[in-house]
């Protein structure tokens, strides 16, 4: 590791370890003191008005539905790093990091609520009628602060490049590895199957993420579920090592090399972030262009993006790798093939398959939804005419990164994360009383309803008279 590389990474792992996490915590803290603990209390209604409402049919002013803007946003969150990236953190931080993605994904519920919900106040309507909205717009018209938030989206812009690239390379040495498939093949096939979906804008990507990411994930559950059943015997095991490392050090066993108490707190929080983007301000840019007539009826999804993400699917990947023991027989340069060898256990040879196969469409779903990110941050900007030439740009990017060109940029992927990261937060928590009035005014209209108990005057009503807010301008 040269000087450089050394400094990028002691760069990342400090902000990271200390700036990063207390942020997210302080953020997380004070939503959830400010909400009154929305994210608990109501849970049961989140799952209601969510997976209960996947087939409604009613249009509200929008540009994709409400389980659209979901499966997309969970298309770019349950990718590789609910699988190689937990097994990457569990294998530098041991099995306390699990404990610290889990405590990040409680509080990152509300997180993330809260950028949907600002996300949707402040929303607008681009030249070619659809909405577009994101941490940048809340950042500039919620504050005022035109400067920053052109940086959030400077910053944003460049990490999803280095993202990219990581993605599309994980996927295609996976291949090559168990497969020898070239790698040049897969970033071709990678390119043309993202152009198809991509080219077609928004609408397209919902398309095809509403089918795609349920099936996905659906059938990763079902197979690591019987994984871990056929390893029962280990799970008590298993929770005393997650629980009890996450507050005191590991000595290295098998193929682990140990962790400290900071490697446990800093790699289960840089890749539980990572892996459900709470607080990273990307949540608005798909839930922004929804369907839907209240800014807490589209947030709520947030909640449950967060929890599938992280307490479900993360879960299940270290739950999977610990249970077998893989975390111990697989050396840390070698993490990502412990997912493998876990599910060889009762797969046999068809656990790499299995892996490839899930990899390949996690990460396909994951680059496009990227690459509409990407553009978003281009077209605030630089214009529309700027993010559609931007498309082939992140295009372009996918096939460099599956060959494994310009590796420097992704040395800057934990290190633009943390930046973009920390400017968004800091907006986030100033602009903590518009969120509570708002939720306050979705607790007491829709929910109190319910009940038949007095209602106060609907927050959209308000936001309808002054011609502004989720009704654009």
């Amino acid at each position: 590791m040269d000087i450089f590389e050394r400094v990028v990474v002691h760069m990342s792992d400090f902000l990271m370890t200390y700036i990063v996490s207390f942020l997210l915590i302080l953020t997380g803290i004070i939503y959830t003191v400010r909400l009154n603990f929305f994210q608990i209390r109501f849970f049961p209604h989140v799952i209601k008005n969510t997976l209960g409402t996947i087939f409604d049919k009613n249009r509200k002013k929008g540009t994709i539905t409400p389980f659209q803007a979901f499966a997309s946003g969970l298309g770019t969150t349950a990718g590789a790093t609910n699988i190689v990236g937990v097994a990457v953190a569990i294998a530098l931080g041991g099995p306390g990091a699990l404990f610290w993605m889990w405590m990040i994904a409680l509080i990152g519920m509300i997180t993330k609520y809260a950028e949907i919900v600002l996300g949707l106040k402040y929303r607008e309507q681009n030249k070619e009628g659809e909405w577009v909205g994101g941490a940048m717009y809340y950042i500039k018209k919620g504050l005022g602060w035109k400067p920053l938030a052109s940086i959030f989206a400077f910053f944003l812009m460049l990490e999803i490049l280095a993202s990219i690239m990581v993605q599309s390379n994980s996927i295609a040495t996976q291949l090559n590895s168990a497969f020898n498939v070239n790698q040049m093949i897969i970033g071709v096939v990678i390119v043309i199957l993202v152009g198809i979906i991509v080219i077609g804008g928004i609408k397209r990507v919902g398309k095809i993420t509403d089918k795609l990411v349920p099936f996905m994930i659906l059938a990763y559950i079902l197979v690591t579920i019987t994984v871990i059943i056929w390893h029962i015997d280990q799970l008590p095991h298993v929770f005393a090592l997650i629980f009890k490392h996450a507050f005191t050090p590991m000595s290295a066993t098998g193929g682990f090399a140990g962790s400290t108490i900071a490697g446990a707190l800093r790699w289960g929080l840089a890749r539980g972030l990572y892996s459900n983007e709470a607080g990273m301000g990307t949540a608005p840019f798909t839930h922004s262009a929804a369907q839907t007539d209240h800014p807490s009826k589209q947030a709520i999804w947030g909640i449950l993006s967060v929890f599938m993400d992280t307490i479900v699917i993360c879960s299940l990947t270290g739950f999977t790798v610990l249970t077998t023991n893989a975390w111990k027989e697989v050396s840390v340069n070698k993490a990502s093939s412990m997912v493998d060898v876990a599910l060889s256990t009762i797969m046999g040879g068809y656990g790499s398959l299995f892996v490839s196969v899930f990899l390949f469409l996690f990460v396909i779903t994951t680059i496009m939804v990227l690459v509409f990110y990407g553009e978003k941050q281009v077209e605030y900007l630089f214009g529309l005419k700027a993010a559609k030439i931007s498309r082939f740009v992140y295009l372009i990017s996918i096939f460099i990164g599956a060959i494994g060109g310009l590796q420097l940029i992704w040395k800057f992927l934990d290190l633009l994360l943390a930046a973009v990261t920390i400017v968004n937060l800091v907006p986030l928590i100033l602009l903590n009383k518009e969120v509570k009035e708002i939720t306050q005014d979705y607790v007491d209209r829709i929910i109190k309803q319910v009940k038949g108990e007095p209602t106060v005057t609907l927050f959209v009503e308000k936001e309808k008279r002054n011609n502004s807010g989720i009704y654009g301008k």
